[in-house]
């Protein structure tokens, strides 16, 4: 009885005046932030934090929280349209997002995409007021040993996203390995493959990579082949084909569903993050389709499965940063900053005397998806016209977009020159046909495994792959891998049992 009226308490809060206004206010600045390329919702928080000082602590989190849960549906749009990834999770819908748009089906990618984002934001902040209860054991079961055998699961996935050479993709996975040991090890302090660079020293930041990888790469691509982002103009030129994107959503409702769900979980547990959460449940879309000669060219499952999981994260994410004050993420770290300044503590309070703010920010989380969507889906179509302007016009727009995007991370000129070589390494891979998205996972996931494995080694000697949790995440790598490889066999055998 008590979390019922904690919910209708927080349902209260946050559609009253302040608070809702907030949000309102938030919301759009968070959708342009997520446009931007390289701004993120880390700045976003930044930038809005100093003007929560007096306000009372849910028109202070309903304007952080506005913002930071539509930073990701934003990003999308860019990531579809121009194949620059608004933000770090957003690299993975550019895999498929991008090809749509240029078979002529950006409206429908959109469609997917912003469907897909709502549904997920809205699934997560549910989950998050469902596990609140029996959250503690599952988050406290999770140390280094799991985390690396995370790791290793999201990394089986670049077989599964090779396209046709899996050598090829292996390639391209090891090269981001190499790249996400760039800097100082977290171990010892050696700095490594630096070559004397400064810029090398504090390693190579994701969204430089993936702005060149992506973004500079299209524009070098679309500079030699000219014509339109669109290669065929496709019934959809209209902007009609929005609503089919947003019936593909219901069609695939399993999907969506299932790929919220494995964002939440990854979004509870500290450290795996956003880019994680995209590119697994990619690879997870990818592994359980029926369709892999699809992907890669184009296919909107793959849209639906990535802009599914990065909004779902978010309501996991705040689970341990409210229950532990361990922020489940980047931006909940700068969030339980924002906590502090409020006179919000995180712990056990938080599930005693303030429950109903909790439900406060569950409530703004699902407001907050539904109205980003609400204002995007009616400009959606306009924006998928875009795809079929002359390139000669969308290059210098995109250009400046990716190269100030790739300076504002990290403010720093050499950053941009990194950015620069990615781009002409990224039209390789493009034209030698080197799938893109190996590459990008080995850089997310190589800096968790290393320093788990580190630690895992620390603790438990090799005897760390045998804790329960640990191996049965392996168990369950393992027939991941091998259960398509299972597949291929048994189908290969009735085709030769009926040539006979």
């Amino acid at each position: 009885m008590e979390e019922w009226n904690a919910i209708w308490a927080g349902f209260a809060a946050a559609t009253s005046m302040p608070a809702f206004g907030m949000m309102v206010l938030a919301i759009p600045i968070g959708l342009i932030i997520g446009i931007i390329p390289g701004m993120g919702g880390n700045m976003g928080l930044a930038l809005l934090i100093p003007f929560t000082f007096g306000m009372q602590p849910v028109a202070g989190l309903a304007l952080l929280l506005g913002m930071h849960a539509v930073v990701h549906t934003g990003g999308s749009i860019p990531a579809i349209l121009f194949d620059t990834p608004g933000t770090g999770p957003n690299a993975a819908t550019c895999i498929e997002g991008f090809p749509m748009a240029q078979k002529g089906e950006a409206g429908r990618a959109l469609g997917a995409a912003l469907t897909s984002s709502m549904i997920g934001g809205v699934l997560g902040a549910i989950f998050m007021a469902m596990v609140i209860p029996v959250v503690r054991p599952m988050i406290l079961s999770f140390g280094p040993p799991e985390f690396f055998m995370l790791a290793i699961m999201g990394l089986a996935f670049i077989s599964l996203m090779s396209g046709s050479s899996i050598l090829k993709g292996l390639m391209a996975g090891g090269m981001g390995l190499v790249i996400s040991f760039v800097g100082m090890d977290p171990q010892t302090g050696v700095i490594r493959f630096s070559f004397g660079v400064l810029e090398l020293m504090d390693g190579i930041n994701i969204v430089t990579v993936v702005v060149g990888l992506f973004a500079l790469a299209e524009v070098i691509d679309m500079g030699i082949k000219g014509g339109a982002i669109a290669h065929t103009k496709s019934a959809n030129i209209d902007g009609s084909g929005v609503m089919q994107g947003v019936k593909d959503c219901f069609t695939n409702w399993w999907l969506v569903l299932r790929c919220s769900v494995i964002g939440n979980v990854i979004g509870i547990i500290p450290g795996l993050g956003g880019d994680a959460a995209a590119f697994i449940c990619y690879g997870h879309a990818l592994q359980t389709t029926k369709r892999k000669d699809e992907y890669g060219k184009g296919c909107v499952e793959g849209v639906i499965a990535t802009d599914a999981a990065h909004n779902s994260k978010e309501g996991g994410a705040l689970i341990p940063t409210l229950a532990f004050g361990v922020p489940g993420s980047s931006g909940m770290a700068i969030l339980l900053g924002a906590f502090m300044i409020l006179g919000v503590s995180p712990g056990k309070e938080m599930f005693s005397e303030h429950l109903d703010l909790v439900f406060s920010m569950v409530w703004v989380l699902v407001f907050a998806n539904i109205i980003a969507v609400a204002i995007c889906l009616p400009l959606a179509g306009t924006m998928a016209k875009i795809t079929f302007l002359r390139t000669s016009v969308m290059i210098p727009f995109i250009l400046v977009c990716g190269l100030l995007g790739s300076y504002l991370t990290t403010s720093r000129i050499g950053d941009v020159l990194i950015t620069v070589l990615f781009g002409v390494i990224g039209y390789g891979m493009k034209k030698f046909d080197y799938a893109r998205g190996p590459l990008i996972l080995g850089i997310v996931l190589g800096k968790i495994a290393e320093n788990a494995l580190h630690v895992s080694l620390n603790l438990y000697g090799m005897k760390f792959i045998f804790q329960p949790v640990a191996f049965g995440i392996l168990l369950l790598t393992l027939a991941t891998v091998f259960f398509p490889i299972y597949q291929q066999y048994t189908r290969n055998k009735k085709l030769k049992g009926a040539a006979k």
